[in-house]
C-alpha cells in the first residue's frame, strides 16, 4: 500500500461507519431533542411570577401530569410485545398455503419455472430475490411496496436507505414472473405473494430448504421511502441495532441469526465493507488482506465481492463458518459472532447445517407474516411497478 493509500485508510478509520440505512436519509431535516431539564427550567422561571396559591395549584397539576406522562410510556412498552404477538397471530390466521388452490392452482409451478431458469442462467438472481423479500417486509410489512417505481409526486423505496445502489435484475425477474402469472390467472395473485414464493424457490433452487409459504397478501398502494431510510439495518450496524430492528418487526434474536444466513449467497459492494476491511479489529488478517485487494481505501465503491467466498452460489451454512473464522464480509455480519449473546447459535449453525436450514425456514415464515395487507386492504396490482389507478 503506498503512502497516499495508507493516509486514506487511516482517515477512513476516523470516520463513522458507512450509512447503515438505520438513520434518517441524507439531507433529511432532524428534530431537536427536547430535554426535560430545558422544559423544567422554563416552567420554573414562569412559575416564579405567579401568585403563591396559583403556583401551588399549578405545581400539583404538574405533578399529576408528569406521573401520568411517565406511566404511559411504561404501559406502552409493556404492551408492545403483546401487540406484536397479536398482530403476528392475526397474520397467521388470514394467510394460508392453500389460498390460491381454487383461484390459481398454477401459480406455484409458474413461479418456480421462471425462478429456476433465472437461477440457472445466473445464481445471483436467487440472492437478489431473497434480498428484495427481506427489504420489502422490513418496510410497511410484506406488501410489495418496495416494487413500486418512483413517480413525480411520490418517491419510491428503491433508492432509499439501504436499498440504494442495489442491482435491478431482481425487479426485472419479478416483472417476468408477474407477466406469466397474469397470463395464467388474470388479476388474482398479488405481487407480494409472488415475491414470497420466489424467495422460497430461490433458496431451495440454490440448495437450501423449502417450506410451505402462507399466501393471501395484497399489495400496497403507496411506498414508504422514509421507512426504507429508517427501518432497514445496514452493513455498518452493531448488534444492538440489529436486535432492535428485528424486535420492532416482532422477530427474535434467533430469527436475526437464522435470517442473516441468507448472506451465504450474493455479493456486496466495496462501499458496504470498506470500513470492515480497513478498520475492524475482529477480522482475520488474511481475510482483511483479501478484502483490501478487492476494495481500495478510496474510490471503487461499486467493486463487488461475494458475501461467502468459499461457496458463493450455494445456500449452505458456510456463512457461519466464515463468522467463526473472523471472515464475515460485513461489519454487521461479524457482529453476530463477536463475544456476544449469539455466539453459541452461530457455532451451532456452523457445525450443523440441518439446524440452520430448519431455523431459517421457520424464520422466513415469520418474516413473511410481518404486517401483510389482507382482506379488502390494498389491491392486487396488475403491474408490480405501479398501482392500478395510475
Amino acid at each position: 500500500m503506498d503512502a497516499r493509500a495508507m493516509l486514506a485508510a487511516a482517515w477512513l478509520c476516523l470516520l463513522p461507519l458507512p450509512a447503515s440505512g438505520g438513520g434518517a436519509p441524507a439531507g433529511a431535516p432532524t428534530r431537536p431533542l427536547v430535554r426535560l431539564t430545558d422544559t423544567t427550567a422554563t416552567a420554573a422561571g414562569w412559575l416564579r411570577f405567579r401568585p403563591d396559591s396559583e403556583r401551588l395549584n399549578l405545581h400539583n397539576r404538574a405533578v399529576v401530569f408528569l406521573r401520568i406522562g411517565m406511566a404511559v410510556p411504561r404501559l406502552l412498552l409493556a404492551a408492545a410485545p403483546v401487540l406484536l404477538l397479536l398482530a403476528a397471530a392475526g397474520a397467521d390466521a388470514q394467510l394460508s398455503a392453500g389460498f390460491y388452490s381454487a383461484s390459481c392452482p398454477a401459480v406455484h409451478g409458474v413461479v418456480r419455472q421462471v425462478v429456476s431458469q433465472a437461477v440457472m442462467n445466473d445464481s445471483r438472481s436467487g440472492a437478489a430475490i431473497l434480498r428484495l423479500f427481506y427489504h420489502d417486509c422490513f418496510v410497511n410489512g410484506c406488501d410489495a411496496s418496495l416494487l413500486l417505481d418512483d413517480t413525480p409526486a411520490t418517491p419510491g423505496e428503491k433508492g432509499a436507505g439501504a436499498n440504494s445502489g442495489g442491482s435491478t435484475f431482481g425487479f426485472d425477474l419479478i416483472d417476468t414472473i408477474k407477466a406469466q402469472v397474469e397470463a395464467a390467472c388474470p388479476g388474482t395473485v398479488s405481487c407480494a405473494d409472488i415475491l414470497a414464493l420466489a424467495a422460497r424457490d430461490s433458496v431451495n433452487l440454490l440448495g437450501g430448504p423449502s417450506w410451505a409459504v402462507p399466501l393471501g397478501r395484497r399489495d400496497a398502494t403507496f411506498p414508504n421511502a422514509t421507512g426504507a431510510g429508517t427501518d432497514l439495518p445496514g452493513p455498518g450496524s452493531d448488534l444492538d441495532r440489529l436486535v432492535a430492528a428485528f424486535a420492532a418487526k416482532g422477530l427474535t434474536s434467533r430469527d436475526l441469526a437464522a435470517l442473516s444466513g441468507a448472506h451465504t449467497v450474493g455479493m456486496a459492494r466495496c462501499l458496504s465493507f470498506r470500513a470492515r476491511a480497513y478498520c475492524d479489529d475482529n477480522v482475520s488478517p488474511a481475510f482483511a488482506s483479501r478484502m483490501r485487494g478487492a476494495c481500495p481505501a478510496s474510490g471503487g465503491d461499486d467493486a463487488a465481492a461475494p458475501l461467502d467466498a468459499a461457496t458463493p452460489s450455494e445456500f449452505d451454512n458456510g456463512y457461519y463458518r466464515n463468522l467463526v473464522a473472523g471472515a464475515g464480509l460485513l461489519h454487521s455480519d461479524q457482529e453476530l459472532f463477536n463475544n456476544g449473546p449469539l455466539d453459541a447459535l452461530v457455532r451451532l449453525y456452523s457445525a450443523n447445517g440441518a439446524a440452520f436450514s430448519s431455523d431459517f425456514a421457520a424464520s422466513m415464515v415469520r418474516l413473511g407474516n410481518v404486517g401483510p395487507l389482507t382482506g379488502s386492504a390494498g389491491e392486487v396490482r396488475l403491474d408490480c411497478r405501479k398501482v392500478n389507478s395510475s
